[in-house]
């Protein structure tokens, strides 16, 4: 779905923990999450550093949107 997207236009961002799956299946913007149950936060931590977590995976996916590509990305996240 994403390739179509993209050959449609549109740019995609995709996030996800398995980066090697992402890659095989030719997603362009690659952004790493954290974990399969949980990709944008830990319910063990503290609501405040979930939102911390969240917010900036999020911020890391909008900028991977607005970047232009020529090959497939791997967009880092430091946190």
């Amino acid at each position: 779905m994403v390739k179509e997207l993209e050959k449609a236009g549109f740019p995609v961002a995709h996030m996800c923990n398995l980066v090697p799956v992402s890659q095989s299946v030719g997603a362009n913007r690659i952004v790493p999450t954290i974990s399969i149950p949980y990709p944008l936060g830990d319910p063990s931590t503290p609501p405040a550093e979930q939102w911390k977590l969240r917010y900036h995976r999020v911020g890391v996916a909008l900028e991977a949107l607005a970047t232009n590509i020529e090959q497939q990305t791997i967009f880092p996240v430091r946190i």
